[in-house]
C-alpha cells in the first residue's frame, strides 16, 4: 500500500501501544467468552507525522488512515462509495462536482465537521504537499465553494472523470480547519495529537516504538470498527516482524519476505494474503530514479547503458523472491485497460550497456568508469548488492549508502542530494491518480514521492493533461500508450518490478480490507483461532 521509498538513495515502507499493553496484547478468549479485543499490528519504520494530508508515506497512511476519512470510499472493485460524503452530483459536463456531506459527523473532540474542513484541507494541505493529489488537481482546480456547512463545490477548468476515484481516504485524506489552521502542517502539534472522524481515536505516540489508537464509539459507521485497541508496533527488521507474528506478539504483518512465505502459508492460525492492484495503495512498482540534474545522468546514453545493466529478473527472483515480475514500462500490469507492453524493453545485456558508456565518454572495465552512490533505507541491502554487482559488470561503481527511512525520504525528495534513488511508486486504479505524479514536470518539488528525478517533457506535461480530461474511456487508453511509448524511449526512471506484496495475519481476525487504507475498519475477532 501507499508510496514505500527505497532509494538508491531508497525503501518500500509501511506499517505500529502504550506500554500498559503487552507485547501479546492480542488475547484470543475461549469460544463465547466476550473479551475486548486488540489488534497489534507490525509497522517497519517510525511513521513520522501523522497528518496523511502532507505526504504519500507509507509508515504514515497505514497508522493515519485508521483515524481519518475522505470524502468517499472504494469498494472492492475500486469503484467510488459514500464515506464522508453521502452523495454527488456531476454537473456542466463534468466541470462541477457537488458533494452533500453526512450530517452529524463530529471530529475525535466533539466538533461538528463542516464543509470548511474539507475546504481548508484541499487548499492548505492537499494541494501544497500530498504529491499525488497536487500533480492532478493543482492545474485543473479553479475554486472549491461551500455554499453551506454540509455542501462542497468542486469547480474544474475542464472534464475530470477521475475526480471521485482519487477522494479516498489515501489520496485526499480530510483534516480538522479547527485544529491545524495557523499550524505548520509537516510538523505540528497536531501532527502528533491528530483528530480525525475515523474509526479509531488517537491515544498514544511514542517515536520508534508504538502508536496506540482505540475505538471510537460515535463513528458515523454504526458496528465499526470491530476491534477496541489498535497498536501499531515499530520492527524495522522483516525477520522480527515474522518471528512476532508466529509467537502471537503481533497479529498483522504488511510485507512477508519471499522465504517466509511458504512455511507461513503451512503455518495453522496464520492467513497469507497477495495485495490486489488498484486502491490507492496498490499496483505499486519499485523504481530507479537517477537524480537528472547530474550531468552522466542527463546523457540519454547513460541512462539507456544502465538500464541495459540491470538483470530485472534476476531481481525479482532472488531479490524479492517472486513476490510480482519485471515491470515493462512506466504504468503496472494491474492497471490493465491503460498498459500496454508494446514499448522499447532494455533487456540485460552489460556489453551494450559498456558500448552506450563509451560513446558517452565513460569507458571503464572493472569499475574504473562511472561511479554514482545509492541511497537507500534500511533493509534494502540485498537489492543495493545485487545492483552493485550488476553495474559493475558494465563499468560502474555503485557506492551503497544506507540511511532511515525518513532520511533517505528527505535526501532524495527534498535535498536533492542523491544520484541514485529508489521508490516504490503506487499507481492506483487510474493513471492519473498514482502514475501522472511521477513524470510531470509541474509535481517537481520537495515534496515526497513526487517527480524525484526532476523530469521535464512539455509532450508529456500535454499528454496527462489531454488524457486526465478526456471523458472516453478508449480514447483515454491511447493518450497513456503514447506516453508509455515516450517515456520508455526516455528512461527518466529504470523501473524494476511490478509488485505484489504478501501480507500475513492471525486467522482468528477477519474482514480486513486490504485494497483501501482504512484496512481495519472492518476487522473482526472471532475469539477462537480458525483453522
Amino acid at each position: 500500500m501507499y508510496d514505500r521509498l527505497i532509494v538508491i538513495n531508497a525503501v518500500r515502507g509501511v506499517l505500529v501501544l502504550a506500554a500498559v499493553l503487552s507485547l501479546g496484547a492480542c488475547r484470543h478468549s475461549p469460544a463465547g467468552v466476550t473479551e475486548s479485543a486488540s489488534l497489534v499490528v507490525a509497522l517497519t519504520g517510525n511513521p513520522g507525522s501523522l497528518n496523511p494530508a502532507v505526504t504519500t508515506s507509507g509508515n504514515t497512511h497505514l497508522v493515519a488512515d485508521q483515524i481519518f476519512n475522505g470524502l468517499v470510499g472504494l469498494d472492492e472493485q475500486f469503484q467510488p462509495v459514500p464515506e464522508l460524503a453521502e452523495r454527488w452530483d456531476v454537473e456542466d459536463g463534468g466541470r462541477v462536482y457537488r458533494f452533500a456531506l453526512r450530517p452529524g459527523v463530529v471530529w475525535h473532540d466533539g466538533v461538528p465537521l463542516t464543509a470548511g474542513d474539507v475546504k481548508f484541507t484541499f487548499q492548505e494541505a492537499l494541494l501544497k504537499y500530498h504529491s499525488r493529489t497536487r500533480a492532478a488537481l493543482e492545474p485543473l482546480l479553479a475554486s472549491i465553494h461551500t455554499p453551506d456547512d454540509l455542501t462542497v463545490v468542486f469547480n474544474l477548468k475542464a472534464p475530470y472523470p477521475a475526480l471521485p476515484y482519487r477522494l479516498d481516504v489515501v489520496e485526499a485524506p480530510i483534516i480538522p480547519r479547527h485544529v491545524y489552521e495557523g499550524q505548520d502542517l509537516m510538523a505540528g502539534p497536531a501532527s502528533r495529537r491528530p483528530v480525525g472522524t475515523g474509526p479509531f481515536r488517537f491515544v498514544s505516540y511514542i517515536p520508534d516504538d508504538r502508536v496506540v489508537l482505540e475505538r471510537n464509539r460515535e463513528y458515523f459507521r454504526k458496528g465499526m470498527p470491530g476491534v477496541d485497541r489498535l497498536t501499531f508496533r515499530v520492527l524495522p527488521n522483516a525477520s522480527t516482524a515474522i518471528a512476532a507474528l508466529e509467537k502471537g506478539e503481533v497479529d498483522f504483518v504488511n510485507t512477508v519476505p519471499g522465504p517466509d512465505a511458504a512455511r507461513l502459508r503451512g503455518t495453522r492460525g496464520i492467513a497469507v494474503e497477495a495485495t490486489v492492484g488498484g486502491a490507492g495503495g496498490s499496483a505499486c512498482q519499485d523504481v530507479l530514479i537517477p537524480n537528472l540534474a547530474r550531468p552522466a545522468l542527463a546523457d540519454l546514453r547513460v541512462r539507456r547503458a544502465i538500464a541495459h545493466a540491470i538483470d530485472r529478473r534476476f531481481i525479482v527472483d532472488r531479490v524479492y523472491f517472486g513476490q510480482g515480475r519485471p515491470a515493462t514500462g512506466p504504468i503496472h500490469h494491474m492497471v490493465g485497460w491503460a498498459y500496454t507492453r508494446d514499448v522499447r524493453q532494455y533487456e540485460y545485456d552489460p556489453d551494450k550497456a559498456r558500448r552506450l558508456l563509451d560513446e558517452a565518454g565513460w569507458p571503464g572495465q572493472r569499475g574504473e568508469g562511472l561511479t554514482l552512490t545509492f541511497t537507500y533505507a534500511a533493509g534494502h541491502e540485498r537489492l543495493g548488492l545485487s545492483l552493485r554487482e550488476q553495474l559493475k559488470a558494465a563499468g560502474v561503481t555503485l557506492v551503497l549508502e544506507s540511511l532511515d527511512f525518513n532520511a533517505a525520504v528527505d535526501k532524495v525528495f527534498a535535498k536533492k542530494a542523491f544520484d541514485l534513488g529508489v521508490a516504490s511508486y503506487c499507481n492506483g486504479a487510474d493513471p492519473d491518480v498514482g502514475v501522472r505524479r511521477v513524470y510531470v514536470s509541474s509535481n517537481i518539488g520537495p515534496f515526497p514521492f513526487s517527480n524525484g528525478a526532476g523530469y521535464r517533457n512539455p509532450r508529456i506535461d500535454d499528454l496527462f493533461d489531454r488524457a486526465s480530461r478526456e471523458p472516453d474511456r478508449a480514447r483515454r487508453r491511447a493518450l497513456y500508450v503514447e506516453i508509455q511509448r515516450l517515456l520508455a524511449d526516455d528512461v527518466p526512471y529504470f523501473w524494476l518490478i511490478d509488485s505484489q506484496l504478501l501480507r500475513a495475519y492471525r486467522s482468528s481476525f477477519t474482514g480486513f480490507r486490504l485494497w483501501t487504507g482504512a484496512f481495519c475498519e472492518s476487522v473482526r475477532h472471532t475469539r477462537a483461532p480458525a483453522d
